[in-house]
């Protein structure tokens, strides 16, 4: 049974009481133009709460999608991948997948719509500006390496300053 605590009241207010200190503007390849939205980071306790509304989505087998923060600061690359220049996983630790700070958990589409909403520790938002966050095709197998087998890049976006 879910116990709810001050911790997990603070939290529920933070998005709705306050503005993020970052967010990123998501866009879909050409192939996926349909996909835009939104991803917010809220300084939360000793983390970030990340919050997400995205719509546009494919219709895939599963309808969930890894998402990822990655090394990079630029949405573009080449015909054979257009977000190549996103660089590998956000992983200021050297951790394995799926411990690395910008392994995400999954999101899940209903219907080609999302709505994200969860709580980390692993970085706070001043460590993510400048990144790039990417939706991949496929879900996150959580043990392949370095990445997780997570299929193509789908949509990008730079998460900037608020």
């Amino acid at each position: 049974m879910y116990r709810y605590t001050p911790v997990s009241a603070q939290l529920a207010r933070t998005s709705l009481d306050s503005v993020p200190a970052a967010r990123a503007v998501i866009q879909g390849d050409r192939q996926h133009s349909q996909i835009r939205g939104t991803v917010r980071f809220y300084p939360a306790g000793n983390g970030t709460l990340v919050t997400a509304e995205i719509e546009g989505l494919p219709d895939t087998p599963t309808g969930i999608y890894a998402i990822h923060i990655h090394q990079g600061n630029s949405c573009s690359g080449n015909a054979e991948d257009p977000f190549a220049d996103v660089g590998e996983h956000y992983n200021p630790t050297n951790a394995p997948h799926p411990l690395h700070a910008g392994d995400l958990l999954p999101l899940f589409g209903n219907n080609g719509f999302a709505v994200y909403s969860f709580y980390t520790e692993r970085f706070m938002p001043g460590d993510i500006i400048g990144r790039a966050i990417i939706i991949h095709r496929d879900p996150d197998d959580f043990r392949s390496q370095p990445s997780g087998n997570a299929g193509a890049k789908i949509a990008c976006g730079i998460i900037s300053r608020v």
